[in-house]
């Protein structure tokens, strides 16, 4: 199985690992000294990497730290510990969606198009799979298209969903929900939200009423928020999560659509700069084709 999942995960990332490790790659293999010109060309693959200039410059600036201390002088050894930066960078800790403990809340935000219900849908699938009983509130209430797809979902997942008609209140639906997952003795409560940014003030006071109903009427349960971004969209995933962290808490990201895009190093931006764990990552169309995040395995699979 583990096998097959990096297997996966490698596939996902071919057009990241063409953009940049074979850059990484042919620059190293074509140079007889470690030098300046050696950084900054190195410096340019990975900004163009979409790992952003700020996190370029940490990650260069790093390198030449342990080159330094460990008296470097092969260009054949820098590949090593390029990747040995990146992995501080992200962290060791790997992922994992399985509660410690029940019942938990999820709140799934993101903008329109990222991916957020076929995750949640794929998310459900996979606690299904582990016995857990799940119960899906479908507050998008905005798009019919979201409470429909996200009832597709329910069904091919073989879990539960509480849903009103379009345009209904969006925190009356998760308090159904909740009394729903009382009732049923659910495990894991998801619920879907709009995700309409260009209103901010609308989505804080939106999301802001949901999580007091959820603090106020199921304080049993732990919350978690996950914003899901689309990798395809670049250093705009970025300025998007800024943007969200400015209306809700965000514990963890999911980041989907890495094996559409060269611009996979966009995960390296976003844990150096805004410090919230990545949680999952979508390296495929298939179920099991959103991965947990193992920073090990993912820098592995990239070089």
């Amino acid at each position: 199985m583990f096998g097959g999942i990096f297997d996966k995960l490698k596939q996902g990332l071919t057009k990241t690992r063409d953009n940049f490790t074979y850059k990484v790659s042919t620059l190293l293999t074509g140079i007889v000294a470690i030098d300046e010109e050696m950084y900054e060309e190195l410096e340019e693959i990975l900004i163009t990497a979409d790992i952003g200039v700020n996190t370029s410059l940490y990650i260069i600036d790093k390198l030449k730290e342990k080159i330094k201390e460990e008296k470097i002088k092969d260009p054949a050894l820098v590949t090593d510990c390029l990747k040995r930066v990146i992995i501080e960078i992200l962290g060791e800790e790997k992922s994992s969606i399985i509660p410690a403990a029940t019942p938990k809340t999820l709140l799934v935000v993101g903008v329109n198009g990222v991916g957020k219900t076929t995750s949640i849908g794929k998310i459900s699938a996979r606690l299904r799979s582990e016995k857990f009983k799940v119960i899906l509130a479908a507050a998008d209430t905005f798009r019919a298209a979201a409470i429909d797809q996200l009832e597709v979902w329910s069904k091919r997942a073989g879990v539960d969903i509480v849903k009103h008609q379009e345009g209904s209140d969006p925190a009356a639906v998760v308090y159904d929900a909740i009394q729903a997952a009382k009732a049923r003795k659910a495990d894991v409560l998801i619920c879907d939200t709009a995700g309409r940014l260009h209103n901010k003030k609308n989505l804080m006071d939106e999301l802001g009423k949901i999580n007091r109903i959820l603090d106020r009427d199921f304080q049993e349960s732990s919350k978690e928020t996950y914003l899901v971004l689309d990798a395809t969209t670049g250093q705009n995933a970025v300025v998007q999560a800024k943007q969200f962290m400015e209306v809700c808490h965000v514990d963890g990201l999911i980041l989907t659509k890495l094996d559409g895009t060269a611009k996979g190093g966009i995960i390296i931006s976003i844990k150096h700069e805004l410090n919230i764990p990545v949680k999952l990552i979508g390296v495929g169309e298939a179920v099991e084709d959103l991965q947990e995040f193992n920073p090990v395995e993912f820098v592995e699979a990239l070089f």
